[in-house]
């Protein structure tokens, strides 16, 4: 299942910690390097449970074109629908992220 975090700072903040940096350190001993995109990223309205065949799909879509709004990766990111003003305006309180 995917996990959801509340923005991507927040994901950003987690992955780039002292705490989880340590056992990145070690990943090569435990996982062979991956060619392709391993993790997408994408907006959801908060509240909406993301089931793994959104996030296979979301994966595939970034593997074939690359980081666009509608699939991304934490490097290269895009704003939630409101702000990029591809929707009505909405509270970034109602989007979150799963990855």
């Amino acid at each position: 299942m995917p996990a959801v975090w509340a923005s991507v700072e927040a994901l950003a903040a987690y992955v780039y910690s002292d705490k989880h940096r340590r056992v990145l350190r070690r990943r090569r001993q435990w996982f062979e390097r991956m060619a392709e995109a391993h993790a997408a990223l994408w907006w959801i309205p908060r509240g909406h449970v993301p089931t793994t065949d959104e996030a296979e799909e979301r994966m595939i879509h970034l593997r074939e074109f690359g980081p666009t709004s509608y699939a991304f990766t934490l490097k290269e990111h895009f704003p939630p629908p409101d702000a990029a003003g591809s929707g009505p305006i909405r509270s970034p309180d109602e989007w979150t992220c799963p990855v």
